[in-house]
């Protein structure tokens, strides 16, 4: 019998000057999962860098992606995993940031739009809108700054206090999708104040 394959991608922007930036929130916590799993990244020839593991013995593989890539074009290095893994977009989850949702909030959602963000929008081009999103909220940029601006700063020195506990229970979401299902998951994390 073949092993169930979950692909989890974190999105987010190359190099160490957008590491810590709320764009990057995705592959901050694949960095927590790949941690989880005592997985290290390699190379892979999509454009990303990949780690395997399970959570269990015997349980599912979780193949954890960041691509290469910049966010806009995030797409491309993700349908090409979710082909060289035969994974199919129903079991294929994205972290992203998500401006909507207030800071140290997480939801999962099935399928929809892109909601104006980049990354999902290359995503669904590649590989339609059926895969799964852990959406880690980032809260609206304060006063009239621009959103695309917000984005691409820093996590503040009050929410930094507040950061890895965000990042364990997106991390958690992704581990709930995959134990239980996204329903089972959805009624367990949506339902948190």
């Amino acid at each position: 019998m073949d092993t169930e394959i979950w692909l989890v991608v974190g999105l987010g922007n190359p190099g160490a000057t957008y590491a810590g930036n709320r764009h990057n929130v995705g592959q901050m916590v694949i960095d927590v999962l790949a941690h989880r799993l005592g997985a290290s990244f390699k190379s892979h020839k999509a454009g990303a860098v990949v780690a395997e593991g399970q959570l269990m013995p015997g349980g599912p593989k979780l193949v954890l992606a960041k691509p290469g890539t910049y966010m806009n074009v995030s797409g491309g290095p993700i349908a090409q995993l979710a082909k060289f893994y035969k994974v199919a977009p129903d079991h294929v989850i994205v972290l992203h940031d998500e401006l909507d949702i207030e800071f140290d909030t997480v939801r999962i959602k099935a399928g929809g739009g892109h909601g104006g963000h980049n990354g999902l929008r290359d995503t669904i081009a590649r590989i339609g809108a059926d895969f799964i999103r852990v959406r880690v909220g980032i809260g609206r940029p304060p006063g009239r700054m621009d959103a695309a601006d917000f984005v691409l700063k820093d996590f503040g020195a009050t929410e930094r206090q507040t950061l890895p506990v965000l990042l364990e229970e997106a991390a958690d979401a992704v581990e709930a999708i995959v134990r239980s299902g996204v329903l089972a998951a959805q009624n367990t994390v949506n339902t948190r104040g």
